[in-house]
């Protein structure tokens, strides 16, 4: 599991629930004195607190405190006991932390039943039914305000627990009350407690006995108060984690994916939260992947193959030009350095290439071994697909000095070529390549093994050079060739001597 909470951090969190449960269980008590006291102000022959209530009282509240005391502490222990273990929560573990606000605030409105049952028993022994039934529901409605307020503190208060049971799998089904019980929760503590003590103020009255104008002020004053504060606390509940979820949008509009909720709610926010973890992750996976396609294929590739949504085989005719790296004496290198020296040195190499044909607007096709097939003309279109590729040669033929310089042992022919091809999708339905095929290309890797016996060791086709425009002039003719596998003899051209290089203009 991810880091959870420190020994003291949980020890903060179990003091904060005694103390905010106890609070709860105060409130409901002072509530349900001053209900009885308002609805019964002013009705004559209305029973005070007597020896016998002073007693139940002293003999029934340490009873519920040790009760109470000891379920809280069970409770509390048995849902959080993984936390004391630093491990991942088991399914039971999990439901019982997450269902701990709603045990807990069960658990104390049992001791608020009992106490009804009691002193309806002592009230009924000599009073009429009306005062009874007056006496039990005030006791009940100071226990149903206590447990609604245990509820919301609870709930709020184990935040951090519920994070750390939500960390490792969030269910799509919980038992938990959810978003629309809390706020009926909240409406009933905050609400409709206070609605019905006002009607109690008229339970056993005599119709010429209506309750006092301060009393019913007085409760409604209460109520307005109590219950605003109340729904501002749930309504902030529910509004923080809102708050922090638009803000998490917000980021990912902007392009920052390295954002992650931390998923501490267990109604329908929590599954709203982590369902943006989740879609946060499907879009860092595939960013990846992306990334990784797009170095595998050539970002243009990977680029046309997501705009469509789809990639069928099949190929389409294109004008290309197709420049043929490879090294010289690579079985040599291969047995005089180690395995790591020969992949460092062939690095530097390729890096050297895709660095010169991609800022020529040229997309490298293929690794082969110890060479690399570069096109221009596709996937993209280019008017001077020729005049790139040319340049692009002449270009690396310097980089490619400029190595030797550290690698002497690193060597490299180039051949060009121009012509109609064969572009698309090539393979089968699972496993297929943008690739290009057709006499460019065998003619530009024929031309790279002439090339390796030059001195210039770079030599283009006719083809190429008279597609090239002004790069033409840069060229001159070494020479008519006979090609292996080609049935007409090319007329070959190197680099002059004096080649200025310049970048296309729009790069």
């Amino acid at each position: 599991m991810e880091a959870g909470l420190s020994p003291d951090e949980q020890a903060t969190v179990h003091r904060l629930l005694r103390i905010r449960s106890s609070a709860a269980q105060i409130i409901g008590a002072v509530l349900a004195a001053v209900s009885g006291a308002l609805t019964s102000a002013g009705v004559r022959g209305q029973p005070g607190f007597q020896l016998v209530d002073l007693i139940a009282f002293f003999a029934y509240v340490p009873v519920t405190v040790v009760v109470g005391s000891a379920f809280f502490t069970r409770r509390v222990k048995r849902a959080t006991v993984w936390l004391d273990e630093q491990r991942d929560p088991t399914p039971d573990e999990q439901r019982d932390a997450l269902g701990l606000a709603g045990h807990i605030s069960a658990g104390s409105m049992l001791g608020w039943v009992g106490a009804a049952i009691v002193w309806s028993a002592l009230t009924a022994y000599d009073h009429s039914a009306g005062t009874t039934v007056r006496v039990a529901l005030s006791i009940l409605l100071g226990g149903l305000t206590a447990c609604g307020l245990t509820y919301l503190l609870v709930e709020w208060t184990l935040r951090p627990v519920t994070a750390q049971a939500l960390a490792g799998h969030v269910p799509e089904v919980s038992d938990v009350p959810g978003t629309r019980t809390k706020l009926v929760l909240s409406w009933a503590v905050g609400a409709d407690v206070f609605l019905l003590m006002i009607g109690l103020t008229y339970v056993g009255r005599p119709a010429s006995d209506p309750p006092r104008a301060a009393a019913i002020w007085f409760i409604c004053a209460t109520g307005l108060v109590a219950g605003s504060l109340i729904l501002y606390a749930v309504t902030r509940s529910l509004v923080t984690p809102l708050a922090d979820l638009r803000r998490a949008v917000r980021r990912v509009q902007h392009g920052d994916i390295d954002v992650q909720l931390t998923v501490n709610d267990s109604s329908e926010l929590g599954l709203l939260q982590a369902g943006f973890n989740q879609m946060v992750d499907g879009l860092r996976e595939r960013a990846i992947l992306q990334d990784l396609f797009g170095r595998h294929v050539g970002e243009d590739v990977a680029r046309q193959a997501l705009e469509r949504g789809d990639v069928v085989l099949g190929g389409q005719r294109r004008e290309v030009a197709v420049v043929f790296v490879d090294v010289i004496g690579s079985t040599v290198l291969a047995q005089s350095r180690s395995a790591q020296d020969v992949v460092t040195v062939l690095n530097r190499f390729f890096s050297a290439v895709v660095r010169v044909v991609e800022a020529e607007g040229g997309w490298v096709n293929k690794f082969e071994g110890d060479g690399a097939l570069c096109v221009f003309g596709a996937p993209v279109a280019s008017a001077d697909y020729a005049a790139r590729a040319l340049r692009a040669a002449r270009v690396l033929r310097r980089e490619l000095l400029s190595l030797s310089a550290t690698n002497p042992e690193l060597d490299a022919g180039i051949g060009v070529s121009a012509g109609a091809a064969i572009a698309g999708n090539i393979g089968a339905e699972h496993r297929f390549e943008y690739t290009v095929i057709g006499t460019p290309v065998n003619e530009a890797a024929r031309l790279t093994d002439e090339a390796k016996r030059r001195l210039g060791r770079v030599l283009a086709s006719e083809e190429a050079v008279s597609r090239a425009g002004a790069e033409a002039t840069q060229w001159h003719v070494s020479g008519e060739l006979r090609l292996r596998g080609l049935d007409e003899p090319v007329l070959a051209y190197e680099p002059g001597p004096a080649a200025a290089v310049r970048q296309s203009p729009d790069l």
